[in-house]
């Protein structure tokens, strides 16, 4: 690969063309570029090993190139070659090779020296020599882990995550560094009697919660901030009683002669360490409040005051009558109203107790606004008339009727869905006899393809590759074109799968790669390696209706040989239930 891309910049003289999307190739631009460094360092003038801040494979490459470009210029500047040597002449019309290289038997050309096979390496354990052209490099087996990296050395050395700004400390932290990882200390310390939380605050300790007793017996806890106090407890009593004079013992309170007037009005009498309300009539002495509540009658005697509504007041009750009905003489019970005396229905009124009801011919239905008036019935105009139909909704006088698209679709025997017409298999479709008909949802595509130079068709949707005959064109070529067809609706989720691609059968050690190579110019589609292949997915939800050719290419490596597969998919992205939304000015 690495031999690749020298070729490439000595013939091309740059790297444009080369593609990066797999590792290979990104070896084989690397190689390219440093070879056109080297070149260039040749045609400044200076010297082929001048020091450059590159890799040392890159620098191999870079030297090579540039002994080849001197050789060529001083082969066009005489006319003549004497010796005619691969690499260098190196007197008395012998030949020379460079570092790396061995002298081949005719005594001109230069062999590439295996470094690995002849032991000669200085890779150190752990490592693994592999060979290029002129020289080798020295791979490490076994990754650095999380928080180290590889230096142009082969070594890991470990990351500063403080210098680098990679770390999460906060602005209340100092970043500290550590061998693959790194530590956040807290920039403030907190004094005695404090603790600090995950934020770097510094949170006072309760030294009478976290400690078992800090304060002698008779004594009482109290925290303060960055300590604790003790205070010897005192007498305390309780409700309805104070402290005498002396502060001794507990006496009764008197809550009668309170200048608050506890009982609001109502009569007091005073009781040990409590007290009582005399409370007048149509109220109640609330043991827990100990205060005068009122009695609710229409609560306490429901349905039997009043005939329908019971309103409480203080010390007594009133009674009201429903919407519908008037209040008898005698105040308690309710007379009937008939409204459809007043003419309140734009048509048909009947009346019924404590209210009335408006009646409409068939067609029509009272008003949602005032209940009275009748208005025409429109079937799809209702909150569930869009979905009556699946296409087309028609009102008429008491009815309505459904109706589907003039093209691809039939009404359905329901008389309200339609079906979606197959003009491949009724023959109404318009292909030719040298195109195949695929049906898709409210149409139908016309479809032909025919097999590029020196591949032949097998079966109706595949090519395959005549022999190349060693041919550099055609072997990069794939060894197989096949062409699917797929349809499916807008809106389908993202990610779904929607096509497989793999070898019919893998082998240990295969290298797969899957890629769209063409067709996906706005990103509605992405490939994944599979453990058999690769999925072709939805990348980006696709709204509208449209048809995308897609080509997938497979690269099998599988030993030393590189097959490819091509995969032309055709997909007809369609109107996901075709509907035309009601609107009565139409009708």
């Amino acid at each position: 690969m690495c031999s690749t891309g020298i070729n490439t910049a000595k013939s091309n003289g740059a790297c444009d063309a080369l593609f990066t999307s797999t590792c290979d190739a990104k070896t084989t631009k690397m190689c390219c570029g440093c070879c056109l460094l080297g070149k260039a360092l040749q045609e400044k003038g200076l010297p082929c090993d001048h020091k450059l801040s590159v890799s040392y494979q890159c620098a191999l490459v870079s030297r090579a190139c540039c002994a080849d470009s001197v050789h060529d210029n001083q082969t066009d500047s005489t006319g003549t070659n004497e010796c005619a040597c691969a690499h260098q002449c190196v007197g008395n019309n012998t030949c020379g090779c460079l570092k790396g290289y061995k002298l081949k038997p005719d005594g001109r050309s230069c062999d590439d020296i295996n470094e690995c096979l002849l032991g000669s390496s200085n890779c150190r354990s752990g490592e693994r020599c592999i060979n290029t052209e002129g020289s080798f490099r020295c791979q490490r087996e076994v990754s650095c882990g999380t928080g180290y990296e590889l230096t142009d050395t082969n070594d890991c050395e470990d990351i500063n995550e403080c210098e680098a700004g990679i770390h999460n400390c906060g602005s209340e932290f100092e970043c500290q560094n550590t061998q693959g990882s790194f530590r956040c200390l807290p920039k403030v310390k907190c004094a005695s009697g404090f603790i600090q939380d995950a934020l770097g605050n510094c949170i006072d300790i309760n030294e009478c919660l976290s400690q078992t007793g800090p304060c002698h017996r008779g004594h009482l806890c109290i925290n303060t901030v960055g300590s604790y106090m003790c205070q010897r407890n005192s007498v305390n009593c309780g409700r309805g009683y104070h402290l005498n004079e002396e502060g001794t013992r507990c006496i009764d309170i008197d809550e009668c002669k309170n200048p608050d007037k506890v009982c609001e009005g109502h009569g007091c009498v005073n009781l040990v360490g409590s007290y009582r309300c005399e409370c007048e009539a149509g109220y109640n002495f609330n043991s827990i409040s100990r205060t005068c509540d009122d009695i609710n009658e229409c609560r306490h005697y429901p349905g039997r005051l009043c005939a329908h509504k019971c309103e409480n007041t203080l010390g007594s009750y009133k009674c009201s009558c429903t919407m519908g009905f008037k209040l008898a003489a005698d105040g308690r019970n309710c007379d009937d109203l008939n409204e459809c005396e007043e003419n309140p229905c734009s048509q048909e009124c009947a009346n019924v107790y404590g209210s009335y009801q408006c009646y409409c011919r068939r067609g029509y239905q009272l008003s949602d606004i005032d209940g009275q008036t009748c208005e025409d019935i429109d079937e799809c105009a209702l909150p569930t008339g869009g979905h009556i139909c699946s296409y087309r909704c028609h009102n008429t006088p008491g009815s309505f009727h459904c109706s589907c698209p003039v093209n691809g679709y039939t009404l359905a025997p329901n008389g309200r869905s339609c079906q979606d017409v197959d003009e491949c298999v009724i023959g109404t479709h318009t292909c030719t006899v040298d195109q195949s008909c695929f049906n898709v949802q409210g149409g139908f595509r016309c479809l032909f393809f025919d097999c590029p130079p020196n591949y032949r068709k097998v079966g109706e949707t595949r090519c395959e590759r005549l022999l190349c005959n060693e041919s550099v064109e055609c072997l990069p070529k794939p060894l197989r074109i096949t062409y699917y067809y797929l349809t499916f609706p807008t809106n389908i989720p993202v990610f779904t799968n929607i096509f497989r691609m793999g070898p019919s059968q893998t082998l240990l050690g295969d290298d797969l790669q899957i890629a769209i190579t063409a067709g996906n110019e706005g990103g509605f589609f992405k490939t994944e390696r599979s453990p058999t292949g690769g999925i072709l997915s939805v990348a980006k939800l696709i709204n509208k209706p449209q048809d995308f050719e897609l080509s997938v290419e497979l690269r099998l490596r599988r030993h030393t040989s590189l097959s490819t597969y091509l995969a032309k998919v055709l997909v007809f992205v369609t109107q996901d239930e075709p509907r035309v939304p009601y609107n009565p000015l139409l009708e």
